[in-house]
């Protein structure tokens, strides 16, 4: 399963008007914690299918975004509820864990 990857073209209807929480990664191909990261997102992205949406920024790509939001460290993942930011995290950390932080920013 491939994550849907954004920029400002797609933003607004793949997180702003989304029916269900969206969690995006904000990534770089060349960032090791990144990578670290792909294989759980991918697994949660399959395990919570319909209960929340997952997909991606490359700040090399799209780095608007990135300076929109804030992002200086990556990972980062942000966290959206109907349209609006409601947390982020940074750094990469284990499954588990991350559970856990997408429970406490989106319920």
């Amino acid at each position: 399963m491939s994550l849907t990857l954004l920029d400002t073209t797609n933003f607004e209807s793949e997180v702003e008007q989304a029916s269900i929480p969206v969690v995006i990664d904000v990534f770089a191909t060349w960032c090791p914690p990144c990578k670290i990261m792909d294989p759980i997102l991918e697994d949660l992205a399959k395990e919570f299918a319909g209960r929340y949406k997952f997909v991606k920024i490359n700040v090399d790509q799209s780095r608007e975004l990135a300076i929109k939001f804030g992002v200086t460290t990556i990972p980062t993942f942000l966290f959206f509820k109907d349209g609006q930011l409601k947390g982020r995290q940074t750094g990469a950390m284990t499954k588990d864990e991350f559970k856990k932080v997408i429970s406490d920013h989106l319920g």
